[in-house]
């Protein structure tokens, strides 16, 4: 179902799944839950939906933390720095195949959960900006400023530009 998949030996981390295409969407959730390559799940369907109905024939799912987690708060309190580093690498190295990569922010509000999860957005966001990539949002931000989750989207929204400074700011 999708040719895109990269996950740790055991699989109870997940860097990548997506489908191949000219024009990919890198989607930046929060932690993967269920969906695998031969799966997907309620996120990875309306992500790939939503990429097709805004001009992108492949996608890339990627998240902050890799770990298979299916209730964020039970998320490990410490991150483990290979599983981190190892995820930063895998989303660097598949953006750099886009000679203007879009990111879509798409992990809800449960980024406060982890300081970790922070950090790998400030990662991420120095990947999208050595790589002249952009960031956007699908809808309104959520009410306390965070990205919404493409579980809970509605079609009828459109992607634009997501303020990484401002969103930034709330955070501090």
């Amino acid at each position: 179902m999708y040719d895109l998949y990269q996950c740790n030996s055991n699989d109870t981390a997940r860097y990548i799944l997506g489908k191949s295409g000219a024009k990919k969407l890198f989607v930046v959730g929060l932690n993967p839950s269920t969906a695998n390559q031969l799966k997907p799940d309620i996120t990875v369907t309306k992500v790939e939906r939503a990429a097709l109905m805004h001009g992108f024939d492949g996608f890339v799912m990627t998240n902050l933390y890799p770990l298979r987690c299916t209730q964020p708060w039970r998320l490990p309190k410490r991150r483990n720095t290979a599983m981190f580093e190892q995820n930063i690498q895998t989303i660097t190295d598949f953006a750099k195949s886009e000679p203007k990569p879009v990111f879509w922010a798409a992990w809800g509000g449960d980024i406060n959960l982890r300081p970790y999860l922070l950090d790998g957005f400030k990662t991420v966001n120095r990947v999208v900006e050595s790589l002249n990539g952009r960031w956007v949002k699908f809808g309104s931000l959520r009410s306390n400023g965070h990205p919404r989750h493409p579980s809970r989207l509605s079609y009828r929204w459109n992607f634009t530009d997501f303020d990484v400074p401002g969103y930034l700011n709330i955070l501090a």
